[in-house]
């Protein structure tokens, strides 16, 4: 089993991502973002209306439903899933953050008595929000159990079971010490032939620049153009703030991918806490 204090400070990572990544979350013109008004060293009220009244150091939904998860797991020895599905129910029912399609789909089908629950929503999201999860893993297969568990109660869809599969592996393996591009290519046999073509181009572009990279993936919400994003990221950067600066200027779905490409950089053996600026860690939760 993993170290505690290491988990949370990885849970702390998912959610300082997050965090930053809110002041142009799901801004996608080109020139909107170019002269937003915000401080892209600091931590920044979102500009976005769909984050209306979110201030600087709050989350976007996606880091209150890793958050949550968070507070769920801290007293506990497995993840039960009915549990934590009747969890986030009552507390999206008042829910004053915004609600996605997936969430919504989800309640409707909690509501039918629909089984399954998860919506079959291809949101890359829901897979920067598994970190907690390392909380009661002892063992890689018992992590990626509680991945798939987890990942289905919202986006039930192949597409979503496999890209966290891809990435809860790739952390887990770079939490043992393993090099996260080399990690990245030697997983890619494991996979369908279009995982595969994520793969390669997601590498190939490790060259380019971030926002002409991303922009020509596709910025938005899904796995599909979401997935080449964060191994770009993970593969081109060296640097924790200058990827996720970058991220966030690329426009976009930005919180998605930083919520997974940064707990994954921060797992590597020589990466450490100070390299997060420390002002970013002035977040609306303490982890502890």
């Amino acid at each position: 089993m993993l170290d505690d204090k290491k988990i949370k400070e990885l849970v702390l990572v998912s959610l300082v991502a997050d965090a930053y990544s809110l002041g142009a979350h799901w801004i996608y013109d080109e020139k909107q973002l170019e002269n937003l008004d915000i401080n892209w060293n600091e931590l920044n009220d979102a500009k976005s209306i769909w984050h209306k009244g979110k201030k600087a150091g709050e989350f976007t939904h996606y880091g209150d439903q890793s958050l949550w998860l968070y507070q769920f797991l801290q007293n506990e020895g497995y993840f039960n899933a009915k549990e934590y599905t009747k969890l986030w129910k009552t507390k999206m029912d008042i829910y004053n953050g915004y609600i996605d399609s997936a969430t919504k789909k989800t309640l409707l089908n909690i509501e039918e008595n629909i089984e399954p629950c998860g919506s079959t929503s291809t949101d890359l999201s829901v897979v920067g929000r598994v970190i907690p999860l390392l909380l009661v893993s002892k063992t890689k297969d018992e992590f990626l159990k509680n991945v798939n568990d987890f990942v289905v109660i919202t986006h039930n869809s192949e597409e979503a079971k496999i890209a966290s599969k891809f990435f809860a592996t790739l952390l887990w393996e770079v939490l043992s010490g393993k090099d996260i591009e080399e990690t990245i290519l030697s997983l890619k046999d494991e996979y369908n032939t279009k995982v595969q073509s994520y793969i390669y181009s997601g590498v190939a572009s490790k060259t380019d620049s971030t926002f002409e990279a991303i922009r020509g993936f596709g910025p938005a919400c899904d796995i599909e153009g979401g997935f080449q994003g964060v191994i770009h990221l993970l593969c081109r950067y060296k640097n924790f703030k200058e990827m996720l600066v970058n991220n966030s200027k690329a426009g976009g779905d930005s919180s998605a991918r930083a919520m997974i490409a940064a707990p994954i950089f921060m797992a590597q053996s020589n990466s450490n806490m100070k390299m997060i600026p420390s002002s970013w860690l002035n977040i609306s939760a303490t982890i502890i």
